[in-house]
């Protein structure tokens, strides 16, 4: 079930982190929601070893992850420079694995051209994730 509200206030706080991280020239943060009704919001390191650099809401997720939150929402935003529009990426397939470890529910920013700010369950994005070819109580203790 979609929350815009808890959805607009993601996008808000990433909007927020970028301009104070990133005043000029590009920018991104990531942002998750958690069933605790907690936000946390990551940026990507940058380092001249493309090898090193980890995705912008991996950070995000880690600090849900060590409180033993479940992650609900998670939204990843960029703008190539200050005077650019804002743009959702959709999780790429590592974040999107990353992200299965609190389920197919969670609920995830997707790149649109017609809507500004969209959700979607994960489990749009994945309908034939590998996981299915096991019974859903094999996989349970994943997420203890």
């Amino acid at each position: 079930m979609r929350n815009t509200e808890i959805e607009n206030e993601m996008y808000r706080r990433a909007v927020e982190l970028i301009e104070k991280r990133y005043p000029v020239g590009w920018g991104g943060a990531g942002v998750v929601h958690t069933a605790n009704s907690n936000y946390y919001t990551s940026v990507s390191i940058e380092t001249a070893n493309a090898s090193a650099i980890v995705c912008i809401e991996l950070g995000a997720m880690l600090e849900a992850h060590k409180f033993n939150e479940k992650v609900t929402h998670c939204l990843c935003l960029i703008r190539n420079d200050e005077t650019s529009d804002y743009k959702v990426l959709s999780p790429c397939g590592i974040c999107q694995e990353r992200l299965r470890f609190w389920g197919e529910e969670v609920q995830v920013a997707v790149t649109t051209q017609e809507e500004k700010l969209r959700f979607v369950e994960l489990k749009e994005l994945q309908p034939y994730h590998w996981t299915k070819a096991y019974p859903a109580e094999e996989l349970e203790h994943w997420q203890e």
